[in-house]
């Protein structure tokens, strides 16, 4: 299908689509403030009526025990053709801390080329790029090269358990030969980048308990077993001093790094200088025996995120405090089971622990890595989709977070999913000041464009 139509209707009415961003940004979709459930739903809404206007088809706010899901569809290109799966988040991170963002969060600005809201990299303005794209095609040139899905969620920010429950339920809905999702950044402004490996994730919330109260210092302290000094000594057991993690078991079932792909990895321009002074730190640390880049997406981790317990106020209070409690986070690799790190965690801490301390876990979430052939045809058509708007041929990274809807659709549409990120490493994602690069929303949708079109190739998703 000829471009110069559906490009040209984008660059036309560029003012038109960056105002519309700019009206999505303003409505304060967090998903995990109860008090905000109005505003989810009425994101959700607003989101239908821009893809009706679109020119999608069977445009649905669907109902959930919690937050919408939002479904489109436009299928005439012919069953000979390819069916494309968009999918994106429309709710986004509470805003707090409010007083370190230079400008109100949800009154979105453009200073020195860059959209200052939350939401505006994750993930509403890369999602809204798919639908501009998708209009230019449709009210541009009256038709799609290809088949085309639309499945948005507002709780990917506090969990995802609605569309985790609607995949599989719905198979023949969302079925597709491909799925694309824009939530991941490149490597700089001009240096594109395809991910195609993401870490998952166990998450475990741990209760030490010694005495049934608090007690004073003085007259138990050697006698009683304080919980604290025992988190103390069990954190000590779960890590050596250079990164390895101790739980037996733990790395019995994780995919080795072929040679071809530390290859790969390699070529990836960490500026590790750069890297090292961004995140404050005075050196780096993890494994010897792996590249830095290697360690940050394609090595397992285990995190303490927080402890708590004990005295913690203004002054001295000499106490033996009956509780502590641990937040613990393991990042996967792929053929890595969540259930099973659970398991082999939580018994390896119970050996660990004298008689005097009692534990018990919680278990708050996990999903498994997910990782896609770098070499299956619609990568490479998102490889020519970069190289002709970015004018090089865009890096392929892993990273270290996690997207667990890529393992849902691997698992329940047996489709790959194929990573396009506009953002930008330093967007401020989940923190104050949240940015989007606006260059990086026009010519996400030029990518996007070229992309669809790149898939109606003979042979494109054989």
């Amino acid at each position: 299908m000829p471009l110069r139509t559906p490009l040209q209707y984008a660059h036309t009415h560029l003012n038109r689509h960056m105002a519309e961003l700019l009206d999505f940004l303003r409505i304060p979709s967090i998903s995990t403030q109860p008090e905000r459930t109005p505003d989810v739903h009425r994101a959700a809404d607003w989101l239908a009526e821009s893809l009706r206007h679109a020119g999608l088809e069977h445009v649905q706010v669907i109902a959930t025990q919690r937050h919408p899901l939002v479904y489109a569809d436009w299928l005439h290109a012919g069953p000979e053709k390819p069916t494309v799966l968009i999918y994106g988040h429309y709710d986004v991170q509470p805003a707090e801390p409010l007083a370190l963002w230079h400008t109100p969060p949800f009154e979105p600005v453009v200073i020195d080329d860059y959209i200052y809201a939350r939401g505006a990299a994750d993930d509403k303005g890369q999602a809204y790029i798919h639908v501009k794209a998708v209009e230019a095609f449709l009210q541009g040139s009256g038709r799609l090269p290809v088949n085309v899905k639309f499945i948005m969620e507002g709780e990917e920010e506090s969990g995802g358990e609605s569309l985790a429950a609607f995949v599989p339920q719905q198979t023949a809905l969302l079925a597709a030969d491909v799925a694309v999702i824009s939530d991941t950044a490149m490597v700089s402004k001009d240096v594109p980048a395809i991910v195609y490996g993401l870490r998952g994730m166990c998450y475990i919330l741990m209760d030490l308990t010694g005495p049934g109260r608090d007690l004073h210092s003085g007259g138990f302290g050697g006698g009683i077993n304080n919980p604290i000094n025992a988190l103390g000594h069990l954190l000590a057991r779960l890590k050596d001093e250079e990164g390895h993690i101790l739980i037996p078991g733990f790395y019995d079932k994780v995919r080795p790094l072929s040679a071809e792909e530390r290859a790969v990895l390699a070529k990836f321009p960490l500026d590790e200088a750069a890297w090292l002074a961004e995140t404050g730190a005075p050196a780096a640390w993890g494994e010897p025996e792996y590249t830095l880049v290697e360690r940050l997406g394609a090595r397992p981790t285990l995190d303490v995120n927080g402890v708590i317990g004990g005295y913690t106020g203004p002054g001295s209070k000499t106490v033996l405090p009956s509780t502590v409690h641990a937040k613990i986070s393991m990042r996967l690799v792929p053929d890595q089971d969540p259930l099973e790190v659970r398991d082999l965690f939580c018994r390896y801490v119970e050996s660990l622990l004298p008689p005097s301390i009692k534990v018990t876990f919680t278990f708050r979430g996990g999903a498994p890595a997910s990782i896609t052939d770098y070499n299956t045809p619609a990568v490479k058509a998102a490889e020519r989709a970069y190289a002709t708007v970015f004018g090089r041929e865009p890096v392929l990274m892993r990273e270290g977070g996690s997207i667990p809807v890529v393992g849902l659709f691997q698992q329940h549409l047996g489709v790959e999913t194929v990573l396009m990120g506009f953002g930008l490493p330093d967007d401020k994602i989940h923190a104050p000041n949240e940015r989007f690069y606006v260059p990086n929303y026009v010519r996400g949708i030029q990518t996007v464009i070229h992309f669809l079109a790149g898939l109606d190739v003979p042979g494109s998703m054989a």
